[in-house]
């Protein structure tokens, strides 16, 4: 049977790890860190799912916490007056045809390393550079770098065609908390739209200690939410989360009256370039690695999307590695899938980048009509389940003044 070395214990790694050894294949998962060190961890991302991703964990048997972890039923969206403090002019929220889940990936990766080596996958746990790709080229039919991180993802060459930002374009920060007061009707995503500010968004989740919600933060660069660089202790940072709510977000400053973070360890700051990279690595020797996940499709976090790649892209790669049978594994093979992964995934990315800049004006008349057009509100949110349905009204002026149009007169008709 064929042998695949899989690089990275993630979300797009282990999936895709699990479902070959599924299918009998004989494979190798090599990460840095232990299932128990990822359970003593600091939390690594928001990782809410939507259901077309939670569809491939239950096909694939690893939706351990489907009936532990509180749902997100719906997305909500609100965009406050620049000007006038409190006032919101865009202010709906609309439900999810399907719930979505946010399991702490401190419980879900540890877990699925186990269950990779009691199905019978070899775990490596060691640092991984050019020296043990080389060893692994050597061992395996195909080698697989799903890592998001490290000094060996930057050895993939940056996509300068599919990548407009060569910066990061939003500081960000992570506050897992207890004690959030649950919005009235149905839970949902509470996303906070903040002119020339940045973003909040706010959602019920699983974390180690029981349900969450985890609140994150996206600062523009240099701005007032730009500001974790000072912050060195879990309460600074949950006092700076608190703030910023009360400064901005005040109706959001309310619900968090009485939250305490889940853990020491519920904190995350940082900021990246969102950055496509070429899904091919040429060793020194001329074998080829194969790219997958953060390690070529690095999203910015603001619409939710890195986890929801990761699973399906997983789900493109298992699918033509299990079609390829026994060909080789050729540079022309790998393009090809990721190409086939691209033509959804490019959807994601020029969405997501969208919301990197400044809305132009097609998009504020789409989220005020969404206010008064029901329709036009579950259509936005259930797009967060598959990103190209926001397609051409998204970016197309013209697309969007006949979408909302349409939209409307279905409203009107009932009522």
């Amino acid at each position: 049977m064929r042998r695949i070395a899989i690089v990275g214990g993630g979300q797009a790694g282990l999936p895709l790890a699990l479902g070959l050894l599924a299918k009998g294949y004989q494979v190798t998962v090599a990460t840095n860190r232990t299932p128990d060190d990822i359970r003593g961890g600091r939390v690594m991302s928001s990782q809410c799912m939507f259901d077309a991703s939670l569809q491939i964990e239950r096909d694939l048997g690893i939706n351990q916490w489907e009936s532990q972890c509180p749902t997100v039923d719906g997305i909500g969206m609100t965009v406050p007056h620049p000007e006038l403090a409190g006032q919101k002019p865009i202010d709906w929220s609309a439900k999810l045809d399907r719930p979505a889940q946010a399991v702490d990936q401190r419980i879900k990766m540890p877990v699925w390393m186990e269950e990779f080596e009691k199905r019978g996958g070899r775990l490596l746990i060691e640092d991984v550079g050019v020296q043990e790709l080389e060893r692994l080229a050597t061992d395996h039919d195909l080698v697989i770098l799903a890592a998001g991180k490290g000094e060996v993802v930057k050895l993939f060459e940056r996509d300068a065609t599919r990548s407009p930002f060569d910066k990061p374009m939003r500081a960000l920060a992570l506050t897992y908390v207890k004690g959030l007061e649950p919005k009235p009707d149905y839970s949902r995503v509470a996303f906070n739209l903040i002119p020339g500010i940045g973003e909040y968004f706010v959602f019920p989740a699983l974390t180690t200690t029981g349900p969450c919600e985890i609140m994150v933060f996206e600062g523009a660069p240099g701005g007032p939410m730009d500001c974790w660089r000072d912050i060195k202790t879990p309460q600074q940072h949950l006092a700076q989360s608190v703030k910023l709510l009360e400064t901005f977000l005040p109706w959001e400053a309310d619900r968090a009256r009485h939250v305490e973070l889940t853990d020491a360890n519920g904190i995350l700051a940082g900021s990246f370039a969102p950055t496509i990279r070429k899904p091919v690595l040429t060793l020194p020797s001329g074998k080829i690695v194969f790219g997958l996940g953060d390690a070529v499709t690095v999203n910015d976090p603001i619409t939710g999307q890195g986890a929801n790649n990761a699973t399906k892209a997983s789900k493109v790669y298992l699918d033509a590695i299990l079609a390829r049978g026994e060909q080789p594994f050729t540079r022309a093979w790998m393009e090809q899938t990721f190409e086939q992964f691209w033509n959804y995934a490019q959807y994601v990315v020029t969405w997501t980048n969208t919301l990197l800049m400044p809305p132009p004006p097609h998009i504020l008349n789409l989220l005020g009509a969404a206010g008064q057009c029901p329709p036009l509100a579950s259509a936005i949110a259930n797009g967060f389940d598959n990103p190209p349905d926001f397609f051409p009204w998204w970016t197309d002026p013209v697309a969007c003044a006949q979408f909302i149009d349409e939209n409307m007169h279905v409203t009107e008709s009932l009522i």
